[in-house]
């Protein structure tokens, strides 16, 4: 019997029982892990770091980087957000760092401080942790009003209240299901472009700040796009500028990362085979480049093409890029033409490059899809249909690009059900 289970020993449900034990220390708290360990996912994110959260402290700012989330985490980061985060773990001895991008790390570079901190607070807090206790059922309990009855392999434990942490879980999913919730299909989010083109292939490593476009269906059998005459067939579906990572399969980094998962429904439906569009001079576009490539013909009239170096690009991509335009190897500036001037400014900056099919990024896989958003009160992150149920952390519609944010989302709804499973 007690009063608090959380099902799910991981980011979300571990800061959840925490919480709430620091709200009100009589609690009798559980929390429920289905497999061997604890806090897998807090291990192995950010490289084995833990990226805890970003130094995105304004609650608008910090809301537009969930594509799916963001309106309904507005509220509830106005009353938790991530120099919350930065004084919890501050206060149990285990400082931050803000490093150039954003991102906040411990200062042991070692996600095993996070997990210890949670480890010593539950000890600290008498919650009892129960490993290899897959939940089975979930159902009203006959002993505690609008209370619950959890069945894991061969118990059944009872408790007033029930805080739902348990990621993409399928199987939790469809006992919610189930009990009369609506679940959004889940979909892969964050993921790497797979791509064998010749533009990019055998350059890893290299990294230029470019604009990314997600293309229609339209231009899937196109091959040049600036042949396109259809305004309508030449307007993404969805854009992120910054770096691009060229990789052994294709293309990754903190652009390609975001769309996908601003895009992961759409590239879901497309089964992965799509196109995208590169701008490798963002500062550029067709026309301007065009125009710069002529001022440059004027002005390196008797050098090379393919030695200059005229624009911020690494070489290597700069030599596939004028290969790829049709320009000789030996073709100095003076002999181009028109057409080869123009076929060169669409290659740095409509590049079309065909994408078939998705890595996982590094060892994280955050989905898309969950409990659907209208059926929970951001106030308290209970279940609007079923009272005395809670529920955090991607177990719900809710994702973020690469960053921290995920694990923001979780700090944030565990703390804010904590609270109202304290005071309620």
């Amino acid at each position: 019997m007690f009063d608090l289970i959380v099902i799910g020993g991981g980011a979300a449900g571990f800061y959840g029982a925490i919480q709430a034990a620091i709200a009100d220390p009589k609690l009798k708290i559980a929390i429920f892990e289905r497999g061997k360990t604890v806090l897998g996912k807090v291990r192995i994110s950010g490289g084995g770091r833990c990226n805890v959260t970003h130094a995105a402290f304004e609650p608008f700012e910090l809301s537009q980087n969930y594509p799916r989330g963001q309106k309904e985490l507005l509220g509830p980061f106005h009353t938790y957000a991530p120099g919350d985060t930065i004084q919890f773990f501050e206060a149990r001895a285990v400082p931050l760092k803000v490093e150039a991008d954003g991102r906040i790390f411990p200062h042991t570079d070692s996600s095993q401080s996070i997990i210890d901190c949670f480890l010593a607070e539950t000890r600290k807090r008498g919650i009892t942790v129960l490993k290899n206790s897959a939940v089975k059922q979930i159902e009203r309990s006959k002993d505690i009003a609008n209370g619950w009855r959890v069945t894991t392999m061969n118990k059944h434990y009872h408790s007033k209240k029930l805080l739902v942490a348990t990621g993409s879980n399928p199987k939790i999913w469809e006992l919610l299901k189930g009990m009369g919730h609506c679940i959004v299909p889940p979909v892969p989010s964050l993921f790497t472009f797979n791509t064998t083109d010749v533009r990019v292939k055998g350059l890893q490593g290299l990294s230029v700040h470019a604009r990314v476009d997600i293309m229609p269906k339209t231009h899937y059998d196109s091959k040049i796009l600036v042949q396109l005459k259809s305004k309508v067939e030449r307007e993404p579906l969805f854009t992120e500028e910054g770096p691009v990572l060229i990789t052994h399969w294709g293309l990754s980094g903190p652009a390609i990362l975001k769309l996908s998962a601003w895009a992961a429904k759409e590239l879901n439906d497309f089964h992965y085979v799509f196109r995208i569009r590169i701008n490798w001079t963002p500062e550029y576009d067709l026309g301007t480049m065009t125009g710069f490539l002529s001022e440059v013909k004027m002005a390196e009239a008797k050098k090379t093409v393919l030695k200059s170096k005229i624009l911020e690009l690494p070489n290597r991509l700069w030599v596939r890029l004028v290969k790829a335009s049709g320009v000789d190897a030996h073709l100095k500036w003076a002999d181009m033409t028109k057409d080869q001037l123009r076929a060169l400014a669409g290659q740095l900056t409509e590049c079309a490059i065909p994408v078939n099919g998705k890595s996982i990024y590094k060892e994280e896989f955050v989905t898309a899809g969950g409990v659907d958003l209208k059926e929970i009160n951001f106030k308290t992150f209970e279940s609007k249909l079923l009272p005395n149920l809670y529920l955090a952390g991607e177990v719900i519609n809710v994702d973020a690009v690469t960053g921290g944010f995920n694990f923001q989302n979780a700090w944030t709804g565990a703390y804010i059900a904590a609270q109202a499973i304290a005071n309620g």
